[in-house]
């Protein structure tokens, strides 16, 4: 049988001289060189460790830990084992963990050491047999445990339909989606986007995005991995530290807060940049005016790209100068294999230049949303085709241009907010009658979160005190940075409320 496990692909793909460096550590207390052979070894002994707890065949396991190179290796100890990886934001708090948990059931949950008090209380009464700790200072109870472990593991045999991932997605109800992804769907989209975008093995990434979502965790670490390339790591995004590391690296990856931050270092420019062949932008949109400041300042122009939990990569600005121009504002074209179409509430294909909602299809597209039937047949067409709940255009050219979201997306520094659910818990709130959560460009975050509030008859309501109540209960990039009371929101004929307004009302707010 031919192994289509995706670390068995990864694996395949390290170079022959595995005493090489494959990963430094650019913002530890002393700097640490992980080889090639250390990874093969590490996930081995992860692996090992994982199937010695005789979990059954599918078992989840749940990941909520700071960012470390170890922690990238727990990623790959799953996949090496054939179980199913479930990242999750270190922001969530605890009523967030409390669902994710209960629903994914996981058979095994990895946890920061200061969180686990709370984590495993909530993982056990759920059913969760195994609960591990690991830090950013490779400490914790699962590495003491994977320590004895054997460094030598046989990649598990699995198909390429058969699940390595689910990645939640809040859906506009407020109740998260866990979008089930196989190790074909990650596979197929890792080699396009290893020829699509030129990857060498002897590109050096920097790698400074959080690897619980798909920018850090499959795109970036992906890319690496596959092409036998090095990585500096940064376990927190710091511009002026990955700026000095510019010089010595070929590729770097963010999300436009991080290329606004960096513009904001004098040391960014064509020098530092010289040895750079690669500046990827995605998770939100990249505003225009950094897309040409950023050619201006270095010489390089960023390769805009769009992708979803649900799909990974979908379209690419390209790489190579005869596939055509990197243009700002659209996010390229659809990449090989993946089909893109755009449609009208109709479902009845719209021509050329027409702004609709955008459908897709192809190898990297996810197989449904976990325990959740109804909702995976509704998102998808008769014919097979996924809709995105994202609305855009396909130019003259083939470029694809989103303008705007459906569902009334937030998104804020790269993260996805949803209103409805951060509307659910302000309307929780003692005092509060009704809400409206919006999004308004922010200099910094792209966009920023903002709320209007109705207070109840005879009620009194602080803006400060919902701001902090929600920090108790949501994760901080979904707390609106200001809060606005109102005695009531504007509202169509149909009783609809008028969100485009509120948006309008606020969209000078923070100099946008």
């Amino acid at each position: 049988m031919n192994n289509q496990n995706l670390f068995a692909a990864l694996r395949a793909a390290f170079p022959a001289d595995l005493d090489t460096p494959a990963i430094e550590t650019a913002d530890t207390p002393q700097r640490l060189v992980y080889t090639w052979r250390d990874l093969d070894h590490a996930t081995a002994m992860i692996a090992n460790l994982l199937q010695s707890l005789e979990l059954p065949a599918g078992t989840r396991v749940a990941v909520q830990t700071e960012k470390s190179v170890e922690a990238l290796m727990l990623y790959l100890g799953v996949l090496r084992a054939g179980y199913v990886y479930l990242p999750l934001n270190t922001a969530y708090q605890a009523s967030e963990i409390e669902y994710f948990i209960g629903n994914a059931e996981p058979g095994v949950v990895v946890c920061s050491g200061r969180n686990f008090g709370w984590v495993s209380k909530i993982a056990f009464k759920a059913g969760t047999q195994h609960v591990f700790t690991l830090n950013e200072d490779r400490s914790g109870t699962l590495l003491e445990r994977a320590y004895h472990q054997p460094t030598q593991h046989e990649p598990a045999q699995r198909g390429a339909d058969e699940l390595a991932a689910i990645l939640y997605t809040s859906g506009t109800t407020g109740r998260s989606k866990g979008a089930m992804l196989t190790h074909g769907n990650l596979l197929s989209n890792a080699q396009t986007l290893h020829a699509y975008w030129g990857w060498r093995a002897d590109d050096v990434l920097i790698h400074a995005l959080p690897i619980f979502h798909v920018h850090g965790l499959f795109v970036a670490s992906h890319g690496a991995l596959l092409a036998g390339a090095r990585m500096i790591w940064f376990s927190k995004f710091d511009p002026q530290a990955v700026a000095a590391r510019l010089p010595e690296a070929t590729v770097f990856m963010g999300v436009p807060t991080l290329y606004v931050r960096l513009l904001a270092e004098p040391s960014v420019n064509r020098e530092t940049c010289a040895g750079m062949r690669l500046f990827v932008a995605g998770s939100a949109p990249l505003l225009i005016e950094t897309f040409n400041e950023w050619r201006n300042r270095t010489g390089h122009t960023i390769v805009e790209r769009y992708g979803m939990s649900e799909t990974a990569m979908l379209t690419s600005n390209p790489y190579h100068a005869q596939d055509g121009d990197r243009r700002g504002g659209t996010v390229g074209f659809p990449l090989p294999g993946v089909g893109l179409r755009v449609q009208d509430d109709q479902g009845q294909p719209l021509p050329t230049g027409e702004i609709g909602g955008i459908q897709v299809k192809g190898p990297n597209v996810f197989v449904g949303y976990w325990r959740m039937p109804e909702k995976t047949k509704e998102e998808f067409t008769a014919d097979g085709w996924f809709k995105t709940g994202d609305v855009g255009l396909v130019d003259e050219r083939g470029y694809v241009t989103i303008v705007g979201r459906s569902k009334d997306l937030v998104i804020s520094g790269g993260y996805n907010v949803y209103p409805a659910e951060v509307e659910g818990v302000i309307n929780e709130l003692p005092g509060v009658s009704e809400s409206a959560v919006v999004g308004v460009p922010h200099p910094d975050f792209g966009e920023a979160v903002v709320a209007v509030v109705v207070p109840r008859a005879g009620a009194t309501v602080q803006p400060d005190e919902v701001i902090a109540a929600l920090k108790q209960r949501i994760a901080n990039f979904k707390v609106p940075k200001q809060v606005y009371v109102v005695p009531e929101l504007p509202r169509n004929t149909m009783g609809k409320v008028q969100k485009n307004l509120l948006r309008d009302q606020h969209k000078g707010l923070f100099g946008g």
